[in-house]
């Protein structure tokens, strides 16, 4: 009786198709799913239901924020301590900190000449400034062209460097990484890094550098990308109206609330001695900007983001362009939150919510994903062909193999 107590049941069915595998492979999984699958798929439906509530919330969370912060928020030159530097008859332009400016390039053909230019229109004591133009060009007559455009900038009195590598190891971060070594770079407090897309107004210095010599703790002041191409095209329109989004809202709050937001690789001021304390630059990602910020917000830095604070710049405007650039944009994170993930989680300076990093992509590719597995096993109108493409579509952006192959 004991054996036959603890004897399996087998369905009937199942005994009577022994000879037929694909069928009892068919029963059998009519047998389990409803005890065992569905209520799997359940669960894991009401996890992305939550996530995406989670996502939800933020957006909203961040509606009020910046309605509050254009309504009633301080401005930063008011929440912060912040007092114009200026020249001294007696003590000269002492009170001036050094400041580098680092211009990467490489084959810059069409606006070297702006960059370069700007730059050296800066308002800022001759004898406190030092222009970094780092050219990794490949290009033999690019190369000249930009070496005889730093010569003619120099002729006229302007302090500044053209510094090229024998290798590009570490592309732009490499290049940045380098440039901080030279000799005539260590007595520099603070670096501001432009694009060779970017051109920064004449008082871009004089607005920013203040909130790092009167704030200690700050080790970042972030200006915003001013578009001058953004009507060229509808590409262009698109990026604009996305770009504006993450400019004024995104790092807008991230400012007014102290969280976290991203160094945008350009158009900002950096504290050197905060680069350091972080671990300098690193290549293991594409998006160096990012990882850097990270790095320091995790040791306590803060950062300043100044949205009247603007540098004009250029979007991409043909497919090619825009394809490679989204490339970077969407693996780069995705590779940065695999090289971190337990740093940030075991960091005990930042609070839990600044260590939730949302990849949105990924998400919803694991609701649809879900959900189509659900219209599978239920429905009967097929909609799991097409949510199943759509999680193709979205591991594919979250995964960062968009621009790749096309």
């Amino acid at each position: 009786m004991a054996q036959d107590s603890q004897r399996i049941v087998i369905p009937e069915a199942l005994q009577l198709s022994r000879d037929d595998i694909g069928v009892q492979f068919a029963l059998m999984w009519e047998f389990v799913k409803a005890p065992l699958i569905v209520p799997l798929l359940q669960l894991g439906v009401v996890i992305c239901l939550i996530m995406s509530l989670m996502l939800f919330c933020e957006r909203v969370y961040m509606g009020i924020v910046i309605v509050l912060v254009k309504l009633f928020w301080k401005k930063p030159e008011e929440r912060y301590n912040w007092q114009a530097l200026q020249e001294d008859m007696e003590s000269g332009n002492s009170d001036f900190p050094a400041v580098l400016i680092q211009i990467p390039m490489f084959n810059e053909r069409e606006v070297y000449k702006l960059s370069i230019g700007a730059a050296s229109n800066l308002s800022w004591p001759a004898d406190r400034l030092v222009i970094q133009v780092l050219d990794d060009s490949t290009d033999p007559e690019i190369k000249q062209m930009v070496e005889l455009e730093c010569q003619r900038w120099a002729s006229k009195g302007i302090n500044i460097r053209y510094q090229i590598r024998e290798n590009r190891v570490g592309y732009k971060a490499g290049a940045l990484k380098e440039g901080l070594k030279r000799s005539y770079a260590k007595h520099c407090e603070y670096v501001a890094i432009f694009d060779a897309d970017f051109q920064p107004e004449p008082d871009y210095l004089r607005r920013a550098i203040p909130f790092l010599v009167n704030n200690p703790e700050i080790a970042l002041v972030q200006g915003r990308w001013r578009f001058v191409n953004a009507n060229e095209c509808l590409l262009t329109r698109m990026q604009e109206m996305s770009l504006d989004y993450h400019f004024t809202v995104e790092q807008e709050v991230g400012s007014a609330t102290h969280a976290f937001f991203g160094f945008n690789g350009t158009a900002g001021v950096w504290r050197i001695a905060a680069i350091n304390e972080a671990g300098g630059w690193k290549d293991r990602t594409t998006v160096e900007d990012m990882d850097l910020a990270v790095r320091a917000s995790l040791r306590g830095w803060k950062f300043v983001y100044l949205g009247d604070l603007q540098v004009k710049s250029e979007l991409p405007s043909t497919f090619k362009a825009f394809r490679f650039q989204q490339h970077r944009w969407s693996c780069g994170p995705a590779n940065l939150f695999r090289k971190m993930v337990m740093e940030i989680v075991r960091n005990k300076k930042v609070r839990f919510w600044k260590k939730v990093l949302n990849k949105t992509e990924l998400v919803f590719a694991l609701f649809l994903f879900i959900c189509g597995c659900y219209d599978y096993v239920h429905g009967k109108n097929n909609y799991f062909i097409y949510l199943f493409l759509q999680t193709i579509t979205f591991f594919i952006a979250g995964v960062g193999y968009i621009g790749t192959i096309i």
